[in-house]
């Protein structure tokens, strides 16, 4: 052992104060690159990581050349009295300057990671910036940071080359322990060398191996509590008049254009106090319009009104900030705050003028609405999906909005739980004072959940009005489409209330007036009939092609006036019950099949 400890002494000061100004410059510059937009991005990233990729000696000459004598900053302290050259503090800054990279990555890389969903869903729950970053961001990223943390220490606690530059081998003033190894090497002290190789070694290895003890611990913590749920006791929700809120009565009005690179939605609608559902096909833009009522994202142009309140307004340069918006939003996937309990996610959206006695009072009247009493204290992960979308529910009413938006609330569910949750939340719907737009793309849970619809097409709406409405006569092919129908002709009028079905090669009796630009005729395969009276109106011969099989129901495929020369040549394709199935399914070909005029779309 070196009779002189004052290198390790020096270096462990040098690492310590470098590592913690990294900390806080790398994570304040790894958040301000994250939401970074505009110009010279990449340029910005090239210099904060230049340091990791330049060799130190390129890297500490640039420091000599900034600092020193001649250099701006030099230059600038000198008229001070001050210099940081062949210093200890010059040591700081080399140590500084080569550990930022690695801290400011790996804090962007932890921050990156954060589902965006917890961030939106904070946002209009009223959380401002400073603390959706102080109690969702970096708790989240945390073991990303500390991550970081280590490596800029081990980095800084390294450095040679830079720290030879610009602050020398000064014994007792600025000779770190690997600045004395090299003069060690250079002195033939092999021994002394190796000390202080070994000193190095073991404190970097000693702090990297704590810390992934420590997060395996948390992970097998985590483990732990994830087995703890499966015995979670399945419980049944209340009915809907156990949670009420304050009155709400203009509705939503919207009227707005949002135009992007790859797309362009455009979009005027009115929705009063009961459930609106938005359906449409992936990429129709029914997540976008949920954003930007939000406030998450900022239109084009037009505007946003609810309950006579002016939340967006191009013309006025009127954009309401998402905390103020008084909308509550549930998420596919539910984005409860991992690193809070149930009950802190409830009361995250609770006033802050609120005491802590009223704020738990409101937040305990929560959990018996939802009926998880008793689970307050336990995290998500320690809950079913069911509860965990009671919970996310429960917190985006518990502010009261005004408005919920409510973007595929089952799609995460398994069949069963859906079905429950589902009836679940169209009592709840029902009760609900305030606006509710439903998004799906299942027309069937549309049908089901929601007594208006506003369906959607690359952005556009096709069509608005009550379900009875699109499901039974349905303006375009695409709604048709939409809303589940299966087969469709060409059409053309033959006559008063006359038609001919190009495709189906037949004439069809109408009951509906017959649009002017007549295009296409359908029906719903269940709204086929089969007949043993092939003298009807609308009654044809057809042969089975082919089957397909569901747990309670035959889907039939059917060629008409003749048989099928392959297995995809079919006309239509009928619905039946296997009960029904089971006695027709031996009767001789042809079978007939009645296309209801009741029954049949006209389709511009």
């Amino acid at each position: 052992m070196p009779q002189d400890l004052s290198p390790l002494w020096l270096s462990v000061k040098i690492s310590l104060l470098a590592t913690v100004i990294t900390f806080f410059v790398g994570i304040a510059a790894a958040y301000w690159m994250l939401g970074y937009r505009g110009k010279g991005k990449s340029l910005i990233e090239g210099l904060f990581i230049s340091p990791l990729i330049l060799p130190p000696t390129v890297v500490g000459f640039l420091l000599l050349m900034f600092f020193g004598k001649f250099g701006p900053a030099g230059q600038l302290m000198d008229k001070f009295g001050l210099s940081v050259v062949f210093t200890w503090y010059g040591a700081a800054i080399a140590a500084i300057v080569v550990s930022f990279p690695l801290m400011y990555r790996t804090a962007l890389g932890a921050l990156a990671q954060i589902d965006q969903n917890l961030l939106l869903v904070a946002k209009t729950l009223g959380a401002s910036q400073w603390t959706i970053f102080w109690r969702i961001m970096l708790p989240l990223a945390l073991p990303g940071i500390l991550a970081g943390t280590m490596l800029a220490f081990a980095r800084a606690l390294g450095e040679f080359g830079a720290t030879l530059m610009l602050a020398g081998n000064i014994p007792g003033q600025t000779q770190t322990m690997p600045i004395a190894i090299y003069f060690a090497v250079e002195a033939g002290a092999t021994n002394e060398a190796w000390f202080w190789s070994l000193v190095i070694m073991s404190t970097s290895l000693s702090g990297i191996i704590l810390l992934n003890i420590w997060q395996q611990s948390g992970a097998r913590k985590g483990k732990g509590k994830g087995k703890r749920q499966k015995k979670a006791k399945s419980i049944s929700m209340p009915d809907s008049t156990s949670f009420t809120l304050s009155p709400t009565a203009q509705g939503l009005f919207v009227d707005i254009e949002n135009i992007l690179p790859d797309f362009h939605l455009k979009i005027t609608f009115n929705a009063d106090n009961q459930s609106l559902g938005l359906l449409g096909g992936s990429g129709a833009g029914k997540s976008m319009i949920l954003r930007c009522l939000a406030g998450i994202e900022t239109p084009t142009k037009g505007k946003i009104i609810l309950n006579g309140k002016v939340l967006f307004d191009s013309e006025k340069n009127i954009n309401i900030p998402p905390k103020e918006r008084r909308i509550g939003f549930l998420v596919q996937n539910y984005a409860l705050f991992p690193n809070m309990t149930v009950a802190q996610n409830i009361a995250f959206g609770l006033p802050k003028e609120l005491s802590q006695a009223a704020a738990k009072q409101q937040v305990n009247a929560q959990l018996v609405a939802v009926q998880l009493q008793g689970l307050g204290d336990r995290y998500p992960h320690q809950l079913s999906g069911g509860q965990q979308q009671r919970v996310a529910l429960a917190r985006a009413l518990a502010s009261q909005p005004e408005a919920l938006l409510l973007d595929e609330p089952f799609s995460a569910l398994d069949t069963y739980l859906r079905s429950q949750l589902e009836q679940e939340m169209v009592a709840r719907l029902a009760d609900y004072p305030g606006v509710a737009l439903f998004v799906t793309h299942n027309m069937e849970e549309a049908y089901r959940v929601c007594p208006n619809l506003l369906v959607l097409e690359d952005g556009l709406a096709v069509q608005h009005g009550s379900k009875h409405d699109i499901f039974e006569h349905p303006n375009t092919v695409s709604v048709a489409q939409i809303t589940g129908c299966k087969n469709f002709s060409r059409a053309e009028v033959k006559e008063l209330n006359k038609i001919v079905a190009i495709d189906w090669g037949c004439n069809l009796e109408v009951i509906e007036p017959i649009p002017n630009k007549l295009s296409h005729v359908g029906i719903r395969a269940h709204q086929i009939n089969f007949t043993n009276d092939p003298n009807q109106a609308n009654t044809f011969p057809c042969w089975l092609v082919r089957t397909s099989e569901t747990p309670h129901r035959m889907t039939v495929f059917l060629k008409l006036h003749s048989p099928a020369e392959n297995s995809s040549d079919y006309h239509l394709q009928a619905e039946v019950f296997k009960e029904k199935w089971i006695r027709i399914q031996d009767l001789p070909f042809p079978w007939y099949v009645r296309l209801d005029a009741f029954r049949l779309m006209l389709m511009e």
